[in-house]
Parts: C-alpha cells; sequence; structure tokens
C-alpha cells in the first residue's frame, strides 16, 4: 500500500527552469541598463558558462561575471544584477499546472507528503513559501541541510525512516531520470517520472527504473489508487484458503 508520496521540487512542483532563465536574462540586461558596457549576447553566455562551472548556488556569479569580462568591480552593476534577478524570481515564480489540485487530492486519499530536493535550504524553502505550498507537506528534505544530494540512497532511506515506512509503501515523483527516479527505485520505491522542463528528453538510458511516465502530475492519484487496488488484491488472494 502506497502511505507517503515524495515530490522533487524543480521543475516537478515549481516551474524553475524557465524562471532562471529569463531572471538570468533580465539580471545581465539590468546591468547593462545601469551602464555596464558590454553586449547582451557576450554578457549572458558568460554569465551561463559561469553557472555550469560554479553551480546555480554559488553566491558571487555577478562579482565573477566582471572578472571574466575584464572589467572593474562596480557595486552599482552587481547590486543592479541581483535585482534584475530577483524581481523576476519574485513576480514570476509559479507551480507547475495542477499541482495545488494533486496535492488536495492525494491528502483527501489519506496520503503524506513529501519534498526529496537538492539544493540551498533557504532558497528551496523561499520558493515553497512563495508558491504557498508548504502546509501540504508533512516534511521537507533539502540535500544541503540532510549532508547528501540525490540519487544517494542516504537521502531516501532518511526520508523512508522520517515516516518509519518500508520502501515500497513510498512513491517518488521527479522530473530527472538519473537522481530521482535510479535514486529512489535504488532503495525499492515505486518510481513515476514527470516527463517535463528542461530534462524531459535527458538521461533516456535510466527510464528502465521508471514504473510510471506521466506528462501531467493530474494523473497521480490514479496511479496511487491503481497500485493500493492492486496489493489489496494480492493479499486476498493470500488469505483465501485453498480448496
Amino acid at each position: 500500500m502506497i502511505k507517503v508520496v515524495f515530490f522533487d521540487l524543480d521543475d516537478t512542483l515549481i516551474d524553475t527552469s524557465k524562471l532562471a532563465d529569463m531572471a538570468r536574462k533580465n539580471a545581465v540586461e539590468n546591468m547593462i541598463r545601469h551602464g555596464m558596457p558590454m553586449d547582451f549576447g557576450v554578457a549572458y553566455h558568460e554569465l551561463m558558462e559561469l553557472i555550469n562551472e560554479y553551480g546555480s548556488n554559488f553566491s558571487r556569479h555577478f562579482d565573477y561575471l566582471l572578472r571574466r569580462l575584464d572589467l572593474q568591480y562596480n557595486p552599482k552593476w552587481i547590486a543592479a544584477g541581483v535585482i534584475g534577478y530577483h524581481n523576476t524570481k519574485f513576480a514570476y515564480l509559479r507551480t507547475v499546472k495542477g499541482v495545488k489540485k494533486t496535492l488536495l487530492r492525494l491528502k483527501e486519499m489519506g496520503l503524506q507528503l513529501g519534498i526529496i530536493t537538492d539544493g540551498d535550504p533557504i532558497k528551496q524553502w523561499e520558493k515553497i513559501l512563495r508558491a504557498e505550498i508548504d502546509d501540504y507537506f508533512d516534511v521537507v528534505f533539502i540535500s544541503d541541510f540532510v549532508g547528501v544530494k540525490k540519487p544517494h540512497r542516504k537521502i531516501f532511506e532518511k526520508a523512508l525512516k522520517h515516516f518509519d515506512l518500508m520502501a515500497d509503501e513510498a512513491l517518488m515523483v521527479g522530473d530527472r531520470l538519473y537522481s530521482d527516479v535510479y535514486g529512489a527505485k535504488q532503495v525499492g520505491m515505486q518510481t513515476v517520472w514527470f516527463k517535463y522542463g528542461r530534462h524531459a528528453n535527458r538521461e533516456l538510458d535510466y527510464l528502465e527504473y521508471a514504473d510510471f511516465t506521466v506528462r501531467s502530475l493530474e494523473e497521480l492519484p490514479e496511479i496511487v489508487r491503481g497500485l493500493n487496488i492492486e496489493e489489496r488484491e494480492e493479499r486476498s488472494d493470500k488469505e483465501v484458503p485453498a480448496d
């Protein structure tokens, strides 16, 4: 019986790929608008290389951008980048279509819900709170807080331990075949690949680890219902004495 459903956050619950790209472009545009003497295409290309090298949670992207562009340190330009980035985040952060409806239906079915996500705890909680979905979840596991990243089995084991559940009593839903689906399957969870966002056609070598593939989160309640009906029928068959 499925008793808890775990979700990834980025591009599963929150539509972050489109948001991040828009925010970075607006940051560069705002820096140029406030006097940074650089072509947009060149500056944006260098910013994306920085992000690929240092990661999205690095706190000094705009400082390093000026160094890469051989420009003098200028706090005004850096502040303009920060403002452009954050104003976009605050204005356009959205949940994926159908998220709140799906979470509500799962709660009405008596399921517990959790989030298992990689990233900086403050940034991830900011997304959760701004999207106003925190009340749906019983627990949130964030890699940089618990000390282990997906797909390492320990983060999934910690989540199961919190609910005192066996792995086959949990369902993991995520957009990443490697970190979400393969990671959860290592410990024996049921898995759903949400074919969405920038990873919709990537990591396909791990597709075999997905028990289900969905293009809409609104398909999840029926999947859970089907799994639990199947489990009840199997138990019933075992309990019927042989003639």
